[in-house]
């Protein structure tokens, strides 16, 4: 790879990176539901969790409650907040990616919460 393209994938911004301790997954993401999307793929194919090993944007929340933490994250994201985003605030708090997205269809089930658009949601 020439040293400008090295250069170029250098300065790409990264949401975080993700891994799996089953079977050493390393992967760096570009936006925060690339790691929901990884581990969709990851946990249909393997049955494994991955995790988020660092976040590298803000996604501080003081609860390892699903709703609690969407409620919060919500005040500065009225449009909608990213599942991986919700996620990797839970992750802070030892929540594992699979287990929020259980929780979000609990909730979305019973109508607690809603999708304005594919993997953002909301309380309602």
């Amino acid at each position: 790879m020439p040293e400008n393209e090295d250069a170029k994938l250098a300065e790409k911004p990264r949401a975080g990176v993700v891994t799996c301790p089953a079977c050493d997954l390393h992967v760096s993401v570009t936006e925060p539901n690339d790691a929901v999307d990884l581990y969709r793929r990851h946990a249909n194919v393997t049955g494994h969790d991955v995790e988020w090993e660092r976040v590298a944007f803000d996604a501080d929340v003081g609860s390892d409650d699903v709703k609690t933490a969407l409620t919060e994250l919500g005040e500065n994201h009225p449009d909608g907040v990213e599942l991986g985003r919700l996620a990797a605030a839970l992750a802070d708090n030892g929540v594992a990616i699979g287990e929020t997205l259980d929780a979000v269809r609990d909730l979305r089930m019973s109508g607690e919460i809603y999708e304005p658009r594919d993997d953002y949601v909301l309380v309602v």
